[in-house]
């Protein structure tokens, strides 16, 4: 296995000229949006305040995850994957009884073997009830390419004829051309500004990408972030997390709150011996103050029956387990660690297919994120 080095001088060029794309979201700004009125239906386009997810503005496509002067860097499975917008979300209030939503996905593909459309390509609406816990709502169904139409409609009013808060969230497994969301023409409407916090930003696999999530706000970061209240980033990357240099240059430009590293499924012992410590090196050279999770492999539901995955679990996470406490021993701070066995649960009914969660799993995997990104935001 090749060493993984990093020339410091050019990554320190590098990250001080990213110092203006490392805010994160787009800058706060009037979030009054121009709708164009069609029969009776006055449509937004949400990119007019922004959605909340993206890690950079430079981007080749609007809801694109990775910037475009990524394109030739990353290796193309992960340029590709990037082009999904996986752990985006958009925000609005309305008065309106009905939302409308329209929108172009990027792929024709619009499901999975093991996952369906309205995970891989839907739109998944939650709404802010009384008691300010926003709660799901409504889900789109997609078919065909450009899916146009009524979400829901006959929504109960708030006292007083409040404007409800929504969160939108977008697909999982396919990109976006465009999004708008409709309302009744003369009701009121307010598209929410991204938030400024400073996110958690996950980088891994298909698990974190959202496989095998029924629907897009049950992925592991849409559920994290709705708990923890704060914007995410999700860099899940399906079948090619696997802790490169290209790709650890680019999380170092950003100045998230938590870097959640969750890349074990995607990788060997040797991958992970080898690639570990200078991904950590290059983040703590980049954010020196940044707390890092460090998540284990989850064990696969069948595992109980295959010899081989359980020595892959067990080489896997002794490689990183070395890592880690190599890198504490040396005096690297802010490094936290998340094992494994757990993280579906052990009663065997937490995977879609033994290795990606199942909504259940996803709940699960939250459950095990929850506790120790609670302590690292509190510093």
């Amino acid at each position: 296995m090749a060493e993984y080095s990093l020339n410091r001088r050019h990554f320190l060029g590098l990250a001080a000229t990213a110092a203006g794309i490392s805010s994160l979201v787009a800058p706060s700004r009037s979030a009054v949006a121009e709708p164009r009125v069609e029969d009776g239906i006055a449509w937004y386009d949400v990119s007019q305040w922004g959605v909340e997810g993206k890690g950079w503005s430079d981007t080749a496509r609007y809801f694109d995850r990775l910037p475009a002067r990524a394109e030739g860097k990353v290796r193309a499975p992960v340029w590709s994957l990037s082009r999904h917008s996986a752990g985006m979300l958009v925000r609005f209030e309305t008065d309106a009884p009905a939302i409308h939503t329209r929108y172009d996905l990027l792929s024709p593909n619009l499901a999975l073997p093991h996952m369906p459309a309205t995970g891989v390509s839907g739109l998944d609406l939650y709404a802010r009830d009384e008691k300010g816990r926003d709660r799901w709502l409504a889900i789109t169904r997609p078919a065909t390419q450009r899916v146009s139409g009524p979400l829901i409609s006959n929504i109960d009013p708030l006292p007083g004829s409040v404007p409800r808060l929504y969160t939108l969230y977008l697909p999982l497994y396919n990109g976006v051309e465009k999004l708008e969301i409709g309302v009744p023409s003369g009701k009121s409407f307010r598209g929410i500004a991204p938030r400024k916090d400073r996110p958690i930003l996950f980088y891994g696999t298909s698990i974190m990408h959202g496989a095998c999530a029924s629907r897009t706000g049950m992925s592991i970061s849409a559920i994290v972030g709705r708990r923890l209240n704060r914007p995410v980033i999700n860099l899940g990357f399906s079948g090619n997390g696997q802790m490169e240099p290209e790709v650890g240059l680019l999380l170092a430009e950003l100045d998230p709150a938590v870097y959640a590293i969750d890349c074990l499924p995607n990788m060997t012992a040797d991958m992970v011996a080898a690639r570990t410590e200078p991904l950590i090196r290059q983040l703590r050279a980049a954010r020196p103050d940044t707390p890092i999770l460090l998540v284990e492999d989850r064990t696969t539901t069948n595992s109980p029956f295959l010899r081989s995955s359980r020595e892959r679990h067990e080489s896997s996470r002794a490689a990183f387990r070395t890592v880690y406490e190599r890198l504490k021993q040396d005096g690297v701070k802010g490094l936290a660690y998340l094992e494994g066995p757990q993280l579906l649960g052990d009663d065997g009914e937490g995977a879609t297919d033994g290795s990606h969660p199942n909504d259940l799993g996803m709940v699960r995997y939250a459950d095990a994120y929850e506790k120790p990104l609670r302590r690292l935001l509190k510093g």
